[in-house]
């Protein structure tokens, strides 16, 4: 029988007053439902909003190292149910089982680093004109914040959002991705079991829209940390930014690789599979444009499409697949719009474009990885984010050409570039538009102690991760004591 999971607002599970249920179904296999999940409304949402609000005073007074003790018990249990954890999220995401372990992995490594940022909320100590004063600064928590997390790393970046805003002395209300509610009520189940007060993190589930307006327009809720789409990052942005409130939005990529003529090519191909195919292309920082000069052109091409070919897509458990399928329908037809868009503009579909329902693929949202070749910039494949296993090949003429191009897009989140020539390679890092950027290594490598964040509509507020974890969550103040 499959269960019914509830709301978790001021330490208690409840149901939506709407009486209403959603499923979410395995994308492997759309007739396995993983759970029935409640499709609350605006008025859920603001009895999640009292209850952080009724938490702040007490938590925010709590002394930073104790708020974080919780983060022990998370580690341990994070470590203890790590399987269990992964099979969610394959089943829910669709992920393979090889990937969503590496989620579990990144998020015990990024809480890790977390650990000492309850001991670490510093101030300054400046020095006064005036001999009888002394001057410092604090950093104060805010009040009752919202978590919008996505889809794609349901775990990870619920984790990553929560744990800073509530170590700052914060509360909060979290919304997760609908398609990903189950692996959400493991993560809230897990900061229960750790310790972490009732009313200082509650969840809604529900759609998207209803629950973000509540969110974004509810005087209570200082600041939105969301992670989604650039179109909705910036829209709850004017709504948040419009009433004085914060908004953190990590949005989407169109993010290049470039392929210079000294480059060793099997490592820039190997490292383009890894971030452009695997998770088929579900990545915010995956590589989409491959931006290669004439010299090494069509040895790029044959391999990138050979690759793409040898691919195996199937089930997230099945041990030899590379891929699983795409997370839900949506992205499915998001996919093959953008594929039947490059056709029709002009670029040629090398391999891949359709998806698979050969035998049990069937009953599943298989996709074929996919290379486009003779892109050019102005087509639509080449400047939107298709979040999928799509890879433009763009011919450029010289290294110049080529940042040229990588910077046309109005995103700038993620970047790389593949070369031996350190004056390039320096160039490079020091003239691309993105807010994260590499050499000679997958877009998508990320470390959880270095901050992170995009450039352009990429990116609004205060970077995560890393020293600015705890930044968007704190607010300065200054001090001047007159003994």
């Amino acid at each position: 029988m499959t269960n019914t999971y509830q709301n978790y607002i001021d330490g208690k599970w409840v149901p939506s007053h709407t009486g209403d249920v959603f499923t979410s179904t395995n994308p492997a296999n759309i007739d396995e439902v993983v759970g029935y999940f409640q499709k609350s409304d605006g008025e859920d949402a603001r009895a999640a909003i009292e209850s952080a609000a009724r938490a702040f005073p007490q938590w925010s007074k709590t002394p930073a190292p104790v708020r974080g003790e919780f983060l022990f018990a998370l580690i341990h249990l994070l470590e203890q149910r790590k399987e269990e954890l992964a099979e969610t999220i394959t089943r829910e995401v669709g992920k393979t089982l090889r990937e969503a372990r590496g989620e579990v992995n990144k998020t015990i490594t990024s809480m890790k680093q977390l650990t000492g940022e309850a001991t670490r909320l510093t101030g300054q100590t400046v020095p006064s004109f005036d001999e009888r004063v002394v001057g410092y600064t604090v950093r104060d928590p805010i009040g009752v914040f919202a978590i919008i997390a996505p889809w794609n790393f349901p775990l990870g970046i619920g984790l990553w959002k929560i744990v800073p805003a509530i170590i700052a002395g914060n509360t909060v209300v979290f919304k997760p991705a609908s398609n990903t509610s189950l692996i959400s009520v493991k993560l809230m189940e897990l900061l229960i079991e750790s310790g972490v007060p009732a009313g200082v993190v509650n969840m809604v589930t529900g759609p998207g829209a209803v629950i973000g307006d509540e969110l974004a327009n509810n005087p209570i809720i200082k600041g939105i940390s969301f992670t989604g789409s650039s179109e909705v990052g910036l829209s709850l942005g004017k709504a948040v930014g419009s009433r004085g409130g914060k908004i953190q939005a990590e949005m989407g990529g169109k993010n290049p690789a470039i392929i210079l003529g000294d480059a060793d090519i099997d490592l820039a191909i190997d490292c383009i599979v890894t971030s452009g195919f695997f998770d088929n292309g579900q990545r915010c920082t995956g590589t989409s444009r491959v931006l290669v000069v004439p010299e090494v052109a069509d040895q790029v091409k044959s391999k990138l499409i050979e690759r793409a070919k040898s691919m195996k897509v199937g089930d997230g458990f099945d041990p030899e697949s590379h891929n699983g399928p795409v997370v839900d329908e949506h992205q499915l037809n998001l996919y093959l719009h953008y594929v039947q868009k490059g056709i029709e503009e002009g670029a040629t579909l090398a391999c891949g474009g359709q998806r698979l329902t050969d035998g049990t693929l069937g009953n599943g949202y298989f996709v074929a990885p996919t290379v486009f070749t003779g892109v050019t910039q102005e087509m639509t494949i080449a400047r939107e984010e298709i979040f999928g296993p799509v890879i433009a090949v763009i011919d450029v003429e010289s290294f110049e050409h080529a940042m040229e191009v990588a910077n046309q897009v109005e995103f700038g989140l993620s970047s790389t570039i593949f070369t031996n020539d350190l004056r390039k390679a320096f160039d490079f890092v020091k003239g691309i538009q993105s807010g994260v950027t590499h050499v000679n290594m997958p877009s998508t490598h990320f470390e959880s102690q270095y901050p992170f964040g995009g450039k352009k509509i990429s990116g609004l507020g205060p970077r995560e991760q890393g020293e600015s974890a705890l930044d968007f969550y704190v607010e300065t103040k200054t001090v001047y004591i007159r003994p």
